[in-house]
C-alpha cells in the first residue's frame, strides 16, 4: 500500500530513480566486505603456476635422472660373464686400401710331395691326415725287391774292398822288401782301386733310391718327412704296391700361408711389393690377419685383364686353412690419415642409430656415433667419441640386451 501511495504521489519516473540508487548502494557495501576468500584463491593460483626458477630446478633434476638411467652398472662377476672387453681409443694411421677377393693356398716354397723312388709294397703306415711331423720322421715303411738287390750288390762290393785291401797291403810290404816284382804290386793296387770304385757305385745307387747304405737292413726302407709340417694329403694304403710315379703323402708347412688374388689392370699402379695388407675370412668374423704383399706377377692374363698378386700371412695358430675364401685389403701408395678405429662388432644399432658403449663413472653409457668407412672387420668412428675414452669391443650385445630390458621395465 505504501509503494502504491508513493507511486500516486510522485509518479512512476521518480520511483524508478530511487530503486536504482538502492541497488547501487547494496553493491558497494558488498565490495567493502571480507577479502579473505580472494587471497586464498590467489595462493591456489600461485601453486598451479610455478615460477621460472621452479621450472629450471625441475628440468635440471629430470635431466640428471635421465643421465643416471642411461648409465649401466655391472658387477665384476657380471662383466666377466658377459665377456666385457674394453679398448682405449687412439688415433691410428689409416691408409687407403684396395679391396680384393682371394683364396688361401699353402706356401709353395714349404710344400713337399713324398713318394718312393723305387717300387715297393707298403708294409706300414705311420702318419695320418692332419698329423704334425718333424724332419726325418717316418711316414711309411715299404718293402722293395729292387732295393734288396741293390743292397746285396753293396754288401758284395764292400766285401771285395776288404779282400783287395788286404792283398794290396801285403803286396806293398813284399815289394818294399824286394820280394815280389813291382808288377805284382801294381796289379794288387789296381784291384783294390777297382773294388773301391764298385763300392762307391753301389753306395751311390742306394742313396739315389733314397736310403742310407749304413742304415739299411734288408729290403725294407722308410719314407721320411722332409721338414716340419702337417700331413695335408695321404694316399698310402697298407698292402698296396707303390711306384715312383705315385705321391703317397703331401706335407706342408702351414705356419705361413699365401693369399692369392687377382688385381685389375686399373689398380696396378696403386700398390707395390712390400705394402702392408690385412686379411679376413667368414669363419672368424671380426678377426683380422696381418700380412704383406710379396709378389706381383710380371705378366697379365689377356682374357681377364688381371694380374696375379700374393699376400703372405703368418698363421701360427693354424686358424687359416688352404682353399678358404678370403678378403684382402692392401694398403695403397696414397696418403694416410689418422682415425679412431674399433672392431665392427663394437658398433650396434639402438633405435636405428649406430651406438657404442663407453666406460664412464663406474658404468657403461650408450653413445650415439657417426660411422665412416667399414672394412676388414673394422669401423671408423667419425664423431660421438674422442681419443682416450674406453669403448666396449666385446660383450656389447649383452649390454644392449640389458639396456633394452631396463627400458621395457621403465615403460611398465
Amino acid at each position: 500500500m505504501k509503494i502504491l501511495h508513493q507511486l500516486q504521489k510522485y509518479g512512476p519516473r521518480r520511483l524508478t530513480s530511487w530503486l536504482l540508487v538502492g541497488t547501487l548502494s547494496a553493491t558497494l557495501l558488498a565490495g567493502c566486505g571480507d577479502k579473505q576468500p580472494p587471497e586464498k584463491n590467489t595462493k591456489q593460483t600461485e601453486k598451479a603456476h610455478p615460477t621460472a626458477k621452479d621450472e629450471a630446478n625441475s628440468a635440471s633434476g629430470k635431466q640428471e635422472g635421465n643421465d643416471t638411467e642411461k648409465l649401466l652398472t655391472l658387477s665384476a662377476e657380471e662383466s666377466q660373464k658377459a665377456g666385457i672387453k674394453l679398448q682405449t681409443l687412439e688415433l691410428e694411421e689409416r691408409s687407403e686400401q684396395l679391396l680384393v677377393t682371394a683364396s688361401i693356398q699353402a706356401n709353395q716354397d714349404r710344400l713337399a710331395h713324398v713318394g718312393p723312388r723305387v717300387p715297393g709294397r707298403i708294409v706300414k703306415v705311420n702318419a695320418n691326415l692332419g698329423d704334425m711331423v718333424k724332419p726325418g720322421q717316418s711316414l711309411a715303411m715299404l718293402d722293395s725287391i729292387e732295393l734288396g738287390e741293390a743292397r746285396s750288390s753293396y754288401i758284395q762290393a764292400a766285401s771285395e774292398v776288404a779282400v783287395t785291401q788286404a792283398g794290396f797291403e801285403r803286396a806293398k810290404r813284399l815289394q818294399a822288401d824286394n820280394i815280389i816284382p813291382e808288377k805284382e804290386y801294381l796289379r794288387a793296387r789296381a784291384e783294390h782301386e777297382k773294388s773301391r770304385a764298385s763300392l762307391r757305385a753301389a753306395s751311390d745307387k742306394l742313396r739315389m733310391m733314397g736310403v742310407d747304405p749304413e742304415k739299411l737292413t734288408g729290403s725294407i726302407f722308410s719314407l721320411a718327412a722332409p721338414f716340419t709340417g702337417t700331413v695335408i694329403e695321404k694316399k698310402a694304403v697298407l698292402g698296396e704296391l707303390a711306384t715312383p710315379d705315385q705321391l703317397l703323402f703331401t706335407v706342408a708347412d702351414l705356419s705361413t700361408l699365401w693369399i692369392e688374388s687377382d688385381l685389375f689392370e686399373k689398380d696396378l699402379g696403386k700398390v707395390k711389393v712390400g705394402a702392408q695388407a690385412t686379411v679376413t675370412v667368414s669363419a672368424y668374423p671380426g678377426e683380422v690377419f696381418k700380412g704383406r704383399l710379396t709378389y706381383i706377377s710380371s705378366t697379365m692374363n689377356k682374357e681377364t685383364r688381371t694380374i696375379k698378386a700374393r699376400v703372405e700371412v703368418p698363421n701360427p695358430d693354424g686358424k687359416l686353412k688352404p682353399e678358404m675364401f678370403a678378403n684382402a685389403a692392401i694398403n695403397t701408395t696414397g696418403a694416410s690419415a689418422k682415425a679412431l678405429i674399433v672392431p665392427e662388432n663394437a658398433v650396434l644399432l639402438l633405435q636405428g642409430q649406430p651406438t657404442v658403449f663407453v666406460a664412464e663413472k663406474g658404468g657403461f653409457e650408450s653413445r650415439a656415433v657417426v660411422v665412416g668407412e667399414r672394412t676388414q672387420g673394422y669401423a671408423v668412428l667419425k664423431s660421438g667419441v674422442v681419443a682416450g675414452e674406453s669403448v666396449v669391443v666385446s660383450g656389447a650385445y649383452a649390454l644392449k640386451a640389458r639396456l633394452l630390458k631396463s627400458q621395457i621395465g621403465d615403460a611398465d
